[in-house]
């Protein structure tokens, strides 16, 4: 009998060029079978409806990854030490990466190697384990036909609101023109998209099915289940809430130039100037704007960095649900509420959420395209691919780096036809696919038409990084391209850039266990589909390096590459397979100790998920915040000062920031003393203009412009001055004139 190959044995085949094989080994009981290709198996259980919640905290099960029964005894394992092994490997391999003095990649990056040998081993022994992915199954039941979908023809449509849909489109697309929404035309773009979905949609109209599944969730009585499950989805979702609201207020404490142009577009909005997009700033989609204007409306907060972050803070939280979704369609609900959790608690997407600019829109819509189309496609359900459709035109109207979706979108149909052995089921996968552009075609209308109207103004902002537009190439392109590739794809070990606004800069995007468990899940994952070849694997692999093009494209200024904005729609793969390989881990220990290994593996969850939640606490609300208060101006500060003289005088208008280069953005103090389209600067050459106005006057100088504080006290000798003392050490002149009758420089703050 042939001994089985050592840990050592493969890793030395690997480093030879001709890795040994692995021997086959019966499947263990707790990993899904194989999943067959779409169109040859189906299963009795129905999925999901459409609308339905994605956490089903109700459930019975406190286990949802437990192994399937087989009707026989399940022998225990060994303990799994191939497993913890190689975690243990990667974490002391990702400390080493951790920023600190003359931090060398060596080290950790042979350590994540042989670290990979052994979770590659672990995996193939089944003491690391990923749990069942969703298996193809048919679609619930349509209130129209009491068919499951694909029991109807895959190329049905309602005639009847097709030719509606050929009335409304052109209709439509006539009145979009100006770069103005209008009552008519948002009602004719409405209308047209609704009757484009009503054609394709199969069952009752979504309005109708979402209603009835809404009067059946409130029908009485209601019965309450309360489990470990459920209590494992409440504390997850209270310490997410936690994470992603605490001192909204403080962290991070001051605005920048970005958010004061958003500031002046939604200033436009609630003043009528209803745009379709917003050239200010070298053009801004308009979502954002709309979703701020509606955030002031409804909680009053007015036109302050607070109404920015409530409505981004808030699409963050609803970007949760849909990973929370992908992880269940791709490792079970346990998979699902770990990566939950990690990405809930995690510095990445908790910073470009609480900046208060459309960053988080990236992930936010990216994360329910790739759920519906993932479900749809295994279910073969027409009607989530009209959702996954839905979701994709909204997202063009977000955040710029969103255009790379559709292509994503594209690749993953690409990838299912590659795998599908029918000609029908490729024939469908093709219909599936024109009828999830042309939704999201009609959904992205408005902006089409902008687009078509203004094909400079819609596209300078990508043309500008990713051409010679605004500045040459620093070289070849190719070189720039692959250099950044290779930037962009270390940045979760690494290096997650150097821009403050938005990362702690030149640290990993991952903290110490996100990192370890996404760069270890990586390989199990690609260990599954080799074993499965189930296409969702290799598409959730593919999708990170596409979701981080918008970065790599930055080819012009490769030091903008990787920035954790244009990245951000990775992070919902990333935190899927996060989740997954945590889950993995706990099936492993359950498998081989069947009497206590469930408690067990829920306690090394714990631990895991409270020690990155303790390093993400330091990032966000630690590190970030000491940084952004280094390298930002204390506008609110001179805002303050600002506001205090205009209740003591009775006016701002004789209040001024006087310009300096490379200080304070003198819009911004005038926001945060709630003057919000003011810009309050006064440049040297223009102090004689004020000698004429009698009233008391403010002059807010930097503290080492002495230049213009002497021509101040020349030209307004009854004038006194005093160095205001900021609390974040970035002090400046107050520079007070009073009238005729004075008030005292004291009295001011």
């Amino acid at each position: 009998m042939n001994e089985e190959p050592t840990v050592l044995d493969y890793v030395k085949s690997l480093l030879s060029g001709k890795p040994l094989p692995i021997p086959e080994e019966p499947t263990p009981e707790f990993l899904p079978e194989p999943v067959q290709p779409a169109g040859e198996v189906r299963s009795e259980e129905p999925a999901p409806a459409p609308g339905e919640p994605l956490l089903d905290a109700a459930a019975s099960s406190p286990e949802p990854s437990q192994p399937r029964s087989t009707g026989q005894p399940v022998a225990p394992q060994a303990f799994p030490w191939h497993a913890l092994v190689a975690l243990a490997l990667a974490l002391v391999a990702q400390l080493s990466l951790e920023p600190r003095p003359n931090r060398t990649w060596i080290l950790g990056a042979f350590l994540y190697f042989i670290a990979g040998a052994w979770v590659l081993w672990a995996g193939h022994r089944g003491e690391w384990a990923l749990g069942a992915a969703a298996t193809p199954e048919a679609a619930l039941p349509t209130e129209e036909s009491a068919q499951p979908e694909q029991s109807q023809p895959w190329y049905k449509v309602r005639t009847e609101a097709v030719f509606a849909a050929l009335v409304l489109i052109p209709l439509a697309f006539v009145m979009l023109g100006g770069n103005r929404f209008t009552s008519l035309n948002l009602i004719l773009w409405l209308l047209a998209v609704a009757s484009v979905v009503w054609a394709f949609w199969l069952g009752g109209t979504p309005v109708r099915d979402w209603g009835a599944g809404v009067r059946a969730a409130l029908r009485l009585p209601w019965k309450f289940s309360f489990t470990g499950w459920s209590l494992a989805v409440v504390l997850v979702l209270a310490l997410v809430v936690f994470f992603r609201t605490y001192q909204l207020v403080q962290t991070p404490p001051e605005m920048v130039s970005d958010q004061a142009e958003k500031l002046l577009d939604v200033w436009d909005v609630l003043h009528g100037q209803t745009s379709i997009f917003f050239p200010r700033n070298t053009g801004r989609e308009a979502f954002q704007m709309y979703l701020t204007a509606a955030v002031i409306k409804l909680f009053g907060t007015g036109f302050s960095f607070l109404s920015l972050k409530i409505g981004t803070v808030l699409c963050g939280l609803l970007t949760l649900p849909f990973i929370y979704g992908l992880g269940k369609e791709l490792g079970g609900r346990r998979a699902g509420l770990f990566a939950l959790a990690l990405a809930g608690v995690a510095y990445w997407p908790n910073v470009i959420s609480r900046v208060g600019l459309r960053f988080t829109l990236y992930a936010f819509f990216t994360a329910p395209v790739l759920y519906y189309l993932l479900r749809g496609l295994r279910a073969r359900s027409r009607n989530d691919l009209i959702l996954a459709g839905i979701w994709l035109g909204l997202g063009l109207h977000g955040y710029s780096p969103f255009r790379i979706v559709p292509f994503v979108v594209v690749a993953a149909f690409v990838i299912y036809l590659l795998h599908c052995r029918s000609k029908n089921d490729r024939q469908q996968a093709a219909w599936w696919l024109a009828m999830l552009a042309l939704v999201s075609l009609l959904v992205f209308l408005p902006l089409l038409r902008y687009a078509l109207e203004n094909p400079e103004m819609f596209s300078y902002r990508a043309l500008t990084r990713l051409g010679s537009l605004e500045q040459p190439l620093p070289g070849p392109a190719w070189l720039i391209f692959l250099k950044n590739l290779w930037n962009a794809l270390v940045m979760f070990a690494w290096d997650n850039g150097e821009v403050w606004v938005v990362s702690v800069t030149h640290r990993p995007a991952l903290e110490l266990v996100s990192a370890v468990l996404f760069h270890l899940g990586l390989l199990l994952v690609l260990l599954r589909y080799l074993r499965r070849r189930d296409w969702r694997d290799l598409f959730i692999l593919l999708s990170i390096p596409m979701l981080l093009l918008p970065s790599i494209m930055a080819l012009a200024f490769p030091a903008e590459n990787p920035i954790l904005n244009r990245t951000s729609g990775a992070l919902v793969p990333v935190f899927v397979i996060v989740g997954l390989a945590l889950d993995g881990l706990l099936n492993g220990l359950q498998k081989a100790l069947p009497a206590w290994g469930s408690r067990l593996g829920w306690g090394l969850a714990v631990l895991l998920i409270g020690w990155s939640s303790l390093n993400n606490y330091d990032l966000v609300f630690n590190q970030y915040q000491r940084a952004y208060e280094l390298s930002s101006w204390n506008t609110s500060e001179m805002g303050e000062v600002v506001r205090d003289f205009g209740a003591m005088t009775g006016s701002t208008d004789t209040a001024w920031v006087v310009a300096y280069p490379y200080w304070v953005d003198t819009r911004l103090v005038g926001m945060s003393a709630g003057l919000t389209t003011r810009d309050m600067a006064i440049w040297p050459e223009h102090f004689v203009d004020t000698l004429a106005d009698p009233r008391p006057k403010l002059f807010l100088v930097k503290n080492d412009d002495v230049n213009s504080l002497s021509l101040l006290q020349e030209l307004y000798p009854q004038g006194s001055w005093t160095l205001f003392d900021s609390r974040v050490d970035k002090d400046f002149f107050i520079f007070f004139v009073p009238p005729a009758s004075a008030i005292p420089v004291n009295a001011l703050p």
